[in-house]
């Protein structure tokens, strides 16, 4: 029987090249979209394909992002392309760049925001963050959003940031499009769910549509506007390599910079992109595709009593448990939901006390230093299959590292500093995943599979002229060799100023000659040096600037632009406090005024930070 279609030959065909090869997923999408759209037609009475003359314009949808690393921003843009495609007018904008007053006229509003530090909210989302859970917030009764948080459940505070935006527009009388989605690490899958529910949540609420066009179908709607909006953002249009398709990276050398004797074990590691098309600017990261330490995978298997060759699927493909263990799933993080999904399991009612209201201060302590082996070791499943025990882990993250390189002065390579992470814990040594990985397996010939994640919120000053004050102790500093290779390359004539330090002097000065060479050179302008256990009384960064306090603050009168890179919850702190204090002192301002400096340092892209 021939078969029929109210279609054209060539809207079928266009119909078909669409859904050829979509995932499941995208399927799924794809529906909900068409669903979407017939609810629209019913609700303005008018039948399937009957033009509708008086149809509204398309509504005004504003999305917000608040994001450190890039990802927030990714699905902002993922979830503003996907709007577009169904017909929606779509503002987008970093919470920094939001005027706050048009809040309460913007009555469709998505948030999606990760979380940094201990529960905070981005560097750039910190003014609009303050401003809602101020008294000037305004009412919002009449506004429609939804809010996504990415985070990392291996923190306490797991995308806290999210939970707070998402109880505060509430609060303010906003009304939820759909229940806010928290999404851990791997946030690709929840976050593609959360734009589709949202959208069709859009839909039945408010379907856009135009004067001349089918009631509820979009303006300029078409088949390949739909799929331009299904395709996930690419890393760069000139290379196909990108988080899931990483390029395999030849190591050109791996060196250990720290010296004989030091307490820390620091690689500087050169790996080749020669053909992949991949390109980068200083204050980039590279991500690293990493795989589990093989004799870590070996003794879990054992523990659990399973086959490594049974096979399991993943997300996108199908492996045996080894190879899975090896390079699909996290079989070293520790996190509530892993304990949570494995209590269950294993029936340990010694577990779930542990996890249980009012114990939060034990389960802190338990999970501070073990990892999934002993929560297995000490709390046996009896026959456990492997799928279900594969169904308690999250996927296996890449590893970001701050670009230690400028491509202007290294065309085709691309350099990150390595600090690898051994411990003893708990009766056992511990191992960092990647930087072991990268430490003991990238040896000079291997390949590494590698992609660039941008960082649009970490970038040299446009004007070559402004001055730059760089603070990086520890393999922080890596950042800032790409920044001072790249002004050197350029012949910029603004003035460099780096914090760098260390534990010891004699084994920690990382990259020592060549800073040495720059100040010689000229390329580095001032140098300030601050080793922490060379001093009966430790010495770190934040007392160095201190010192230079006066300097410090005539560079910024000037115009200078402020980095910092490194640790978070210390280091990044204790810097933002002396910077404080600096402005306080010598701009004759009082310690109000001198964090509103700061922060207008903030708005003006002039102190950004780069820290984990």
């Amino acid at each position: 029987m021939q078969e029929t279609t109210p279609l054209s030959a060539q809207q079928a065909q266009m119909l078909s090249q669409l859904v050829d090869g979509l995932s499941g997923e995208q399927l799924a999408w794809v529906r909900g979209f068409l669903a979407g759209i017939n609810h629209s037609v019913r609700q303005a009475g008018a039948p399937t394909g009957v033009a509708a003359s008086a149809a509204p314009a398309a509504p005004l949808l504003t999305i917000l992002y608040g994001s450190q690393t890039g990802h927030a921003q990714e699905v902002a843009e993922h979830a503003k392309a996907r709007a577009v495609a169904a017909g929606f007018k779509v503002d987008l904008f970093a919470m920094g760049d939001y005027k706050a007053s048009r809040l309460k006229n913007d009555k469709l509003l998505l948030v999606a925001v990760s979380t940094q530090g201990e529960g905070e909210p981005p560097d750039d989302a910190r003014d609009f963050y303050d401003f809602l859970h101020g008294a000037k917030a305004p009412q919002l009764d009449g506004t429609r959003f939804a809010v996504l948080g990415l985070g990392d459940s291996s923190y306490e505070k797991f995308c806290q940031a999210g939970k707070d935006f998402d109880a505060r527009l509430a609060a303010l009388g906003a009304q939820r499009l759909v229940p806010r989605m928290d999404s851990d690490v791997d946030y690709d899958a929840p976050a593609e769910r959360w734009i589709e529910d949202t959208l069709q949540a859009l839909a039945s609420v408010a379907a856009p549509a135009a004067p001349g066009k089918t009631a509820g179908v979009p303006e300029g709607f078409s088949l390949a506007a739909l799929a331009s909006g299904i395709a996930p953002a690419s890393a760069s249009a000139s290379s196909p390599y990108s988080r899931k398709q990483p390029f395999d990276a030849t190591v050109i050398e791996n060196v250990t910079l720290s010296g004989r004797g030091s307490s820390k074990e620091v690689h500087h590691i050169e790996l080749s992109l020669e053909g992949s098309g991949l390109t980068y600017e200083p204050g980039d990261a590279l991500g690293v595709v990493a795989q589990n330490d093989a004799a870590l995978v070996d003794t879990l298997i054992d523990t659990l009593a399973l086959d490594p060759q049974a096979t399991t699927t993943t997300q996108d493909s199908t492996l045996s448990l080894r190879d899975a263990f090896l390079r699909a799933y996290d079989i070293t993080t520790l996190s509530r939901a892993f304990l949570e999904k494995y209590a269950a399991l294993a029936e340990s009612s010694e577990l779930k006390a542990l996890l249980g209201a009012g114990n939060e201060t034990a389960l802190r302590e338990y999970l501070n230093g073990r990892d999934v082996i002993d929560v297995v070791r000490q709390f046996p499943a009896r026959k456990v299959k492997a799928a279900e025990f594969v169904g308690t882990l999250r996927t296996l993250q890449p590893r970001l590292y701050s670009i230690a390189s400028s491509l202007a002065a290294n065309p085709g390579a691309v350099h990150i500093t390595v600090g690898a992470v051994r411990y003893d814990s708990h009766g056992r040594a511990r191992r960092g995943v990647a930087s072991t990985y990268l430490a003991d397996i990238a040896r000079e010939g291997q390949t590494v599979p590698v992609y660039i994640e941008a960082n649009r919120n970490f970038k040299l000053p446009r004007d070559s002229h402004a001055p730059v004050i760089m603070i990086g102790p520890g393999t922080g500093i890596a950042p800032f060799r790409a920044f001072v290779e790249e002004r050197q390359a350029l012949d910029a004539p603004g003035k460099n100023w780096l914090f760098f330090g260390d534990r010891n002097f004699r084994t920690d000065f990382l990259y020592q000659r060549e800073w040495q060479r720059y100040v010689k050179d000229g390329a580095l302008t001032k140098i300030d040096l601050a080793f922490s256990r060379d001093t009966e009384d430790k010495i770190y960064v934040q007392h160095r600037m201190r010192e230079q306090g006066k300097e410090l603050y005539a560079w910024l009168q000037e115009g200078a632009h402020l980095y910092v890179c490194g640790d978070a919850d210390q280091m990044a702190r204790d810097v933002n406090a002396a910077l404080v204090d600096i402005v306080t002192e010598h701009g004759g301002l009082t310690p109000d005024a001198a964090a509103e400096y700061v922060k207008t340092l903030q708005r003006e892209k002039r102190y950004q930070r780069d820290v984990y």
